[in-house]
């Protein structure tokens, strides 16, 4: 794989991941989640103009639908591994966006097995620092890394299938 190609896979995931963590904190702060609020959001997102109707827009919403339908399918079980993670945090104290972008990370890190978890770990850190407080960082990072100290799969290497 090029160097060109691998820039674009990396930006579209990172695009995906940013879109899904934003739909999901809209639908988390709403307490509702459907097919017409996610066509809202894509016609919303769309209309922005914030983003360019071209191949990596696409292919990072492809993404962004792929993370948001598996985070919704197996909420209740990363959120248990966020809980049993946090010492002493209840789901509700965190901060929403927090909360969503380890979502995203943690439901990568069990059901992506293209993408090596420190992958996940780092992009969930960047984005913490783009959407986040500089603390919220460090939050994420420590949380993450211990979530893959317990994975039965390699930490920097994308895997076939888990």
């Amino acid at each position: 794989m090029s160097t060109t190609e691998i820039n674009s896979q990396s930006h579209f995931k990172r695009l995906g991941r940013e879109l899904a963590m934003q739909y999901l904190f809209e639908t988390d702060l709403n307490r509702e989640s459907d097919a017409q609020l996610l066509s809202d959001f894509w016609e919303q997102a769309e209309e922005s103009g914030k983003f360019p109707h071209n191949r990596i827009f696409r292919k990072g919403r492809e993404y962004a639908e792929e993370l948001i339908n598996g985070i919704i399918e197996h909420q209740a079980e990363i959120d248990k591994v966020i809980l049993e993670k946090s010492e002493k945090w209840n789901l509700d104290r965190m901060p929403v966006v927090d909360r969503n972008i380890m979502r995203v990370a943690i439901y990568e890190m069990f059901y992506v097995p293209g993408v090596p978890p420190v992958v996940s770990i780092n992009e969930a850190v960047g984005i913490s620092k783009n959407y986040s407080t500089e603390k919220s960082g460090q939050f994420i990072n420590g949380l993450l890394n211990s979530v893959k100290d317990d994975l039965d799969r390699p930490a920097r290497e994308a895997v076939d299938k888990l």
